[in-house]
């Protein structure tokens, strides 16, 4: 999904279900510059897409990236990156809805030894919210340990949730390593980009939170709009599905624009709901027909007044039914027969 500054989708493409993001990742970069003329362009894109062969392909295209690093697994990012003492910046960020995330961000560029040298830009970022649920999460699986190593600790080897913690210091047994949980405190909150672009520091960290949009936007796809299950025998049908539910997704952007700029604040199921329920009824009376429609639930007439549609009056009388037009009857002629013999016929 490619999505503008705004997050409004552009265009989609669709692939095979057995192919990589990183192999799929390159050709829809040149397929786009091609299409939309693009001169400039930067890659967001989380640690899933970051590879050696993916970095320098790019570099040597000029592309601009962003990419989540894994700083677990990444030994320059664990030992050298993260140990740096520089104080990180504060960042306030205003959220969709309501409220306010705190962010702290600060430069860390390794490898600059001078000319010749290729110094490696990474961006550090810490959320104390964050920070906090990982430490809440990391209390409850550890609670949860210790209750089954009193159970016994035969059954703890094959679950990886409780595996990092756990260290082997007689022959055969199991119990927690202080210094693995001491590790693992070491992320809270944390996660570090790599970047050759020349933006600042803040502005990465918010143009990398800009992937919640289109986590956001597949979430619409696949839950609210219902596009699962899709039971189709042909590639081509599949595409068509898919290209219908980027259209709804398009049209819902629009619905959202509108309705921030008229201050409506609802959330989507409400709105789906409250326009279900919007209704009429035809009454017979007598003689007279009339179309008869109830107050409109919830938000559903701040819906119509943010898109600009105007609801139909709560009564209005339909007109007679007029009948349909019937063709003339031609008159009725007399069937001749044969004529009557005279008196004077021989």
């Amino acid at each position: 999904m490619v999505l503008d500054g705004e997050g409004r989708p552009i265009c989609s493409e669709t692939w095979p279900g057995n192919a990589t993001d990183v192999k799929a990742l390159l050709p829809v970069v040149t397929r786009l510059r091609e299409r939309f003329g693009i001169t400039r362009m930067c890659l967001v894109a989380d640690r899933g897409m970051i590879s050696a062969e993916t970095i320098a392909e790019l570099e040597g295209r000029g592309i601009d990236y962003i990419l989540g690093a894994r700083e677990r697994s990444d030994s320059e990012v664990r030992e050298i990156v993260l140990a740096d003492r520089k104080p990180m910046a504060p960042l306030v960020i205003p959220r969709a809805r309501c409220g306010e995330t705190e962010l702290e961000v600060k430069e860390v560029v390794v490898g600059d030894w001078g000319p010749g040298s290729k110094p490696r830009r990474y961006v550090v970022c810490f959320n104390p919210e964050e920070a906090k649920r990982d430490a809440a999460k990391r209390a409850a699986v550890l609670d949860s340990l210790r209750t089954a190593l009193q159970q016994g600790d035969k059954q703890l080897v094959a679950n990886a949730g409780y595996r990092r913690f756990l260290a082997t210091p007689r022959e055969g047994h199991f119990e927690i390593d202080a210094e693995r949980v001491a590790e693992d405190t070491r992320f809270d909150g944390l996660y570090v980009l790599r970047t050759n672009s020349k933006l600042p520091p803040l502005s990465i960290a918010l143009a990398y939170r800009q992937l919640w949009k289109v986590e956001a936007i597949f979430r619409t796809a696949k839950s609210i709009l219902e596009t699962r299950p899709i039971y189709h025998q042909s590639d081509a049908t599949i595409a068509g599905h898919l290209f219908c539910s980027f259209l709804a997704l398009v049209l819902r952007k629009e619905l959202d624009e509108r309705l921030a700029s008229a201050g409506v604040s609802a959330e989507w199921a409400d709105i789906v709901r409250d326009l279900d329920r919007v209704e009429q009824i035809t009454v017979d009376q007598h003689d007279k027909r009339f179309v008869l429609r109830p107050q409109s639930p919830g938000c559903a007439a701040s819906v119509f007044q943010a898109v600009g549609v105007a609801l139909p009056p709560l009564v209005r009388q339909l007109p007679p039914a007029i009948p349909p037009p019937t063709s003339p009857t031609a008159p009725s002629r007399s069937r001749r027969g044969r004529p009557r013999r005279g008196a004077t016929s021989p």
